[in-house]
């Protein structure tokens, strides 16, 4: 039963998703002055007619691009750790955004030897869908067969590290213009998607998250064990393998697009919880979704160095901004709840 008063949390969040918003297509390297920016959102002419372009193209599809990664990321995460009752667990923990990064990791370092035309930004988008996909379909086996969740969450674990070493050989073996266009993709983008790559973000991400919404039973009496889970006729089977397909859409689609994204899926929906604090997911979940959205679109604010011409690396301020708060969290309540 949702109250009266995660009714009022979802405002908040909700305002705060509005505010967060409107101050990520107000900065940027161009000054624009925000009633002419409401002006072109709302469809009127500016006055410079290069505005348009720039906040129509740019900067609304980048903030669409941080809602969409942001509460797909934070999502996936909280479905991880419920599955694993793991408060460390994050969306990529089962590997997806491992082979993701081997996938392009090979088509960079070993395709733009062999075949330069190959490493345009759509076919980096194809590589890490496949990595990602691939991934998924072992776990998905894998899954099958192991009953244990520590077994599958060793699983995911230790496909990371294979993953992780195969692209430091690749590194150690591959030019160093390669290994640096690597690194770049390795930092993160919230930029440059058009609307067509856009909308096929957004069907995935609201797919994986509707797909979500559907398991919060399940998800509830997961945290109670699965004993009790089977008690109250939770087929523990197909929750555990929708639970993973959702996750998989959720981590896969953004890895696609935005590269490796660290920390928002850890971070959020602790975060959340400092904020509602409840175990049920019928509020959690469009409240860690909502945070998550406000939370990449902030930082992607201070990645952009308001008032100069550089932009940090997304990664690095998602790290920056979450790793203090969780810590704080953890040494205030001494131990992480899930």
């Amino acid at each position: 039963m949702v109250t009266t008063a995660s009714y009022r949390y979802w405002f908040i969040l909700a305002g705060i998703l509005i505010v967060s918003f409107l101050i990520n297509i107000t900065f940027g390297s161009v000054r624009i002055p925000f009633s002419q920016i409401l002006y072109i959102l709302t469809g009127g002419i500016p006055e410079n007619p290069a505005w348009k372009s720039i906040v129509l193209d740019f900067r609304l599809t980048k903030a669409l691009t941080c809602i969409l990664a942001g509460s797909a990321l934070a999502t996936g995460g909280l479905l991880m750790q419920t599955l694993f009752r793991n408060p460390l667990a994050g969306p990529d923990v089962l590997g997806l955004t491992s082979g993701a990064s081997l996938a392009v990791a090979v088509l960079i370092m070993l395709g733009n030897s062999l075949l330069p035309w190959l490493t345009g930004s759509f076919s980096i988008t194809i590589a890490a869908s496949l990595g990602a996909g691939l991934l998924f379909l072992i776990i998905i086996a894998l899954s099958r067969s192991v009953n244990d969740h520590a077994s599958l969450l060793l699983i995911g674990l230790m496909i990371g590290a294979l993953t992780a070493a195969l692209v430091s050989i690749l590194q150690f073996t591959s030019r160093a213009s390669d290994q640096q266009y690597y690194l770049v993709w390795t930092f993160g983008s919230l930029g440059g998607l058009s609307w067509a790559e856009l909308t096929i973000l957004a069907v995935f991400s609201l797919s994986g998250c509707l797909l979500a919404f559907q398991l919060i039973k399940p998800l509830n009496t997961w945290l109670l064990g699965d004993q009790y889970a089977r008690s109250l006729g939770i087929n523990i089977q197909r929750s555990r393998l929708i639970i993973i397909i959702s996750t998989a859409m959720l981590t896969g689609s953004v890895t696609a697009f935005c590269g490796p994204i660290a920390f928002v899926g850890l971070a959020v929906p602790h975060l959340t919880r400092l904020l509602i604090n409840t175990m049920n997911h019928k509020p959690l979940l469009p409240a860690v979704s909502m945070g998550g959205a406000s939370f990449m679109l902030l930082c992607d604010t201070l990645a952009q160095l308001p008032g100069s011409g550089y932009i940090i690396p997304i990664n690095a301020v998602t790290s920056l901004a979450g790793a203090p708060v969780v810590i704080w969290v953890i040494v205030k309540s001494r131990r992480l709840h899930i």
